[in-house]
């Protein structure tokens, strides 16, 4: 697949550092207009996954919290407030676009677990059957570290693999992969393409890219590494203005574009 045009099952990732403001409330204005283009995107006949961050961070914010919890209880009771405000917040504006969703709440365990592994899958294609959109995230509530994926990015590319998508778009505060960190390298220039994730390429990442946030272009570049093994296209793409979405799915060259193999996606 040369381009997004083509793809029909699409996985949408979007961070907390780009759906919160950095005082860790929901950032409406952007919230807004992403579905707004997610649903419209769906009017056109694809398969839309949304791995939507942000539980952590939107709880932080309810509950007044200046600094994200450091104790997995911490954690999981900020997941456990922040998730209901998520879903609330994305079943009002998808339905404000006469669109249904439907939350998909994850474990490493049940992604290992085959039999788990096989319900997810029959989960997520009888969603599609009936036209509605799932909203995945990590089961922050309950995942401590032995059983936890650990980012959404990870996660999105394992979704990508369960449902054999055609592409994962992550949604990034940054433009897509650099040769060296913009923020400290006014050399920095945007890759356009990556064929291949090699270790000297996984060197260049660096780490989590926000207090709010749990990833950094490292998980992207595993991320990459997963879905391209499958036989999905993944692209980096700045989330700042979610309009960019459109550029992309009517073949324009934004951000970084991750080739997935010819032969065909991952079956297990």
């Amino acid at each position: 697949m040369s381009t997004a045009r083509e793809a029909k099952r699409i996985i949408i990732k979007v961070g907390t550092s780009t759906l919160t403001h950095p005082s860790g409330h929901i950032n409406i204005r952007l919230m807004e207009k992403l579905v707004k283009v997610l649903a419209d995107i769906k009017n056109t006949d694809r398969e839309l996954v949304l791995v939507s961050s942000g539980a952590i961070g939107v709880g932080m914010g309810k509950l007044g919290l200046r600094e994200r919890p450091e104790t997995i209880p911490g954690k999981q009771a900020a997941a456990a407030v922040g998730q209901c405000e998520l879903m609330y917040l994305y079943d009002k504006y998808f339905s404000e676009y006469n669109h249904t969703v439907g939350q998909v709440l994850l474990t490493r365990y049940s992604l290992d677990d085959p039999e788990s592994r096989q319900n997810i899958r029959n989960t997520f294609e009888s969603l599609f059957g009936m036209g509605a959109i799932p909203v995945v995230n990590e089961n922050d509530t309950v995942a401590t570290d032995e059983i936890r994926v650990g980012d959404n990015d990870t996660l999105s590319a394992i979704v990508a693999q369960i449902v054999q998508a055609d592409a994962l778009i992550i949604l990034s505060d940054i433009e897509g992969l650099y040769t060296a960190d913009p923020s400290k390298n006014a050399a920095a220039v945007l890759v356009p393409e990556v064929r291949a994730i090699d270790d000297a390429l996984m060197r260049t990442a660096s780490g989590a890219g926000s207090s709010r946030g749990t990833g950094g272009m490292l998980t992207k570049l595993t991320a990459g590494r997963i879905a391209m093994a499958a036989g999905a296209d993944m692209y980096i793409i700045s989330g700042k203005d979610p309009d960019i979405l459109y550029d992309l799915l009517e073949g324009e060259a934004v951000g970084t574009h991750f080739i997935g193999r010819d032969d065909g996606n991952e079956n297990s």
